[in-house]
This record gives C-alpha cells, structure tokens and sequence, in this order.
C-alpha cells in the first residue's frame, strides 16, 4: 500500500503542448534572411516582379514573385517546388495575395528561374506600380454561405489583365478585392468586386426551428428586420422587407434563410479603398456600379467594367496617385464623366452620422 501511495506521487513527465497556432517562420527563411535580418541597407527592383535587397555585411538577395491561381492542387504545388529545386535554393514563401515568392543569393540564378516559370505558365510579377494579384474570399471552395465563385472572378480578371500584372505601368500599385458575399472579407481595394444581394431570403420555416438559434439570428440582424414568430404552429423567424437591408448577415447562423439566388444575387462595384497611411490617410471604397450580372465561368460585364475604371485611372491619374488619391482630386463627378458609368440615387451617401463618409486615419489631427 505505501508503495502504491508513493508511485502515485511521483510526478508523471508533461504532455508536450501541441502546436495549433502559426509556426515559427524562421525555420522556413533563407540563410541569408536570417543572418542579416532587420539588417537591410536598401532595395530596389531591377525588373518587373523582382525585389533586390542589400544588407550592411554586403550581402545580397533577389526575389522571384510568380503569380498563382491561387486554387492549388498537388500537382501545381509539386511542379512549383520542382522548379524552385531545380532552379533555386528550395526557399520559398507565399503573400497574403497567394503569390509565391523564391529567393536565390545569385543574379545568374534570376534568368533561368523566370524562364523555368514562364515556361510552366506562371507570370513573374506583381512588383511596383503594377495590378498585383487580385485576393479574394474563399468562394464555394471553403466557405458556408458564399453567392458567388470568388476564385473564378478571379482567374476570369486576371487573364484580362495579365499584361498590368507582369509590366510595372500604372500610375501607382493596384489592389484589386473579390468578396463573395456583403460580409466582404476581401477587405478594402482600389477596385473591388463584392457580391450585392438584391431581395431578402427566402425562409424555410420548416427547418428553421431544428437548425437556427434564433435568438443569435435576430440579434445578428444590423437594422433589427428580424424577429420570432410562429408559423404553421412551429417556431420560426419574420423578416420586415421594408426594413431589409438585404446584407445577407442572417444566412450563416440560420442557412434556412436563404439568401443567395441565381437571378438576384448580383455583383457590385466599389472604388477608392485603401490600407494604406502612405502619403495620404487610409480610405474607405465608394460604390461605383451595381446590379451586374453574376455571369459565370467568365463574367463578361464585371470584366468590362473593372477594365474601364482601370485605363481611365491609368491614362488620366498623376504618378504615384493611388485610385482613391485620384478620384479625390478630380472629384466624383469627374469620375462618373471619364469613365461614363451612370449616376443613381443608389450612390447618395446621405448618412448625416458618417463624419465626413466614414474617413477612417491613421493619423492624429486636432
């Protein structure tokens, strides 16, 4: 019995924790990032898609960015890394806009990397005062509550603008954002192509009861166009369409109420947003167009539209304007004229509350 009590308090050896959360990236960085990093003395580009740095021990690191279609499978995965060993030093990184970036310590190593690269059908570049490559949602890949292929937009705009991504011509970068639903989890963009639902959902009361918490759904509603109710003796939820917004917050706690449709769900243009604090303030994007046709596999009219804001930032902005710095120059009735999209109530913002539309900085001003 003693014996018994003292082995139970033994210590037993810890569990190691395991690691959920994101790795550490040193492991992953080229030796020559680790060594000199926080340690740069400058950068440069010296071709589209190429970023050259020069740390103060003197030593140098040049950097491919190759474009993806972002949607990869074993076999792109396995012909990237196939390259990178072949032509590289087997260190590589992705960006937040799903390009792939390889570093080598050796200028000779840059020419035959890009050929390597071209030839497999992947374009270098996305540096610079170029179209970088467009992010977007998860689309119907990943995501519960999606009204449109996110990733198809995405691959359809890009071969229309293939010639913006690989030359560095634009008065200023250009991040263009694709969300497939109004939550718009692609964020702010100088252009963006967001999802805009046009009639409230459509209520199944039938499963509502079994599978929404219904609290959480009324509660989830921004204008309070949601409340319970009883129907056909089953609990279930009300929507007041004169007071729906038609933003599709309700879908993802209660999918019964469904949102997405074939002929009214649409896609919207939005214009001027940016992160940035970059020689002016960060900025919130204007819608621009809406009601287009949710068109795919190539989604003609959103194509033409995105491309006609584009060259006419492109011919009439000053260098290194941003689109939102340029559309705030001209004005927005400038804008509306050069690039002839019409003019509705619908773009009015007559929100007193909005403090000067919603202007977000960074910066302190008294």
């Amino acid at each position: 019995m003693a014996q018994q009590i003292a082995s139970a308090t033994v210590k037993k050896k810890m569990r190691p924790p395991i690691e959920s959360g994101c790795p550490d990236g040193v492991q992953y960085m080229h030796p020559l990032m680790v060594k000199n990093f926080s340690k740069w003395k400058y950068h440069d580009r010296p071709r589209p898609g190429v970023l050259h740095h020069v740390a103060y021990s003197g030593d140098e690191i040049w950097t491919v960015r190759v474009g993806t279609q972002r949607q990869l499978g074993p076999y792109e995965i396995n012909l990237l890394c196939d390259i990178v060993d072949k032509y590289a030093e087997g260190h590589v990184r992705f960006t937040i806009r799903s390009n792939l970036e390889v570093m080598v310590s050796s200028w000779e190593k840059v020419g035959p990397l890009i050929q390597a690269f071209n030839d497999a059908g992947y374009p270098v570049g996305g540096t610079g005062n170029s179209v970088t490559m467009i992010s977007h949602t998860q689309g119907w890949l990943h995501c519960d509550i999606p009204g449109t292929d996110a990733s198809g937009v995405v691959k359809s705009l890009m071969d229309e603008l293939y010639e913006e991504f690989i030359k560095e011509e634009m008065p200023n970068r250009v991040h263009i954002t694709t969300s497939c639903c109004q939550i718009n989890c692609g964020g702010q963009g100088d252009i963006a192509i967001n999802v805009q639902h046009t009639k409230p959902p459509k209520i199944n009361h039938d499963l509502v009861a079994n599978v929404c918490e219904r609290p959480s759904v009324v509660a989830r509603c921004p204008v309070a166009a949601i409340r319970p109710a009883i129907v056909n003796g089953k609990p279930s939820l009300e929507v007041d369409e004169k007071k729906c917004i038609c933003c599709g917050a309700c879908y993802p706690p209660c999918p019964p109420m469904q949102i997405n449709d074939p002929e009214h769900s649409k896609l919207a243009i939005w214009v001027g947003g940016k992160n940035s604090n970059a020689r002016s303030k960060p900025m919130f994007q204007k819608l621009v167009a809406a009601g287009l046709p949710n068109n795919p596999p190539r989604w003609p009219e959103v194509a033409a539209v995105v491309k006609n804001i584009l060259y006419t930032y492109k011919k009439d902005a000053r260098h290194f304007e941003r689109v939102g710095d340029w559309v705030e120059r001209i004005g927005w009735p400038r804008f509306f004229e050069l690039t002839g999209l019409p003019f509705t109530k619908f773009h009015i913002d007559n929100w007193r509350g909005a403090r000067n539309s919603l202007n977000a900085s960074a910066h302190i001003r008294f």
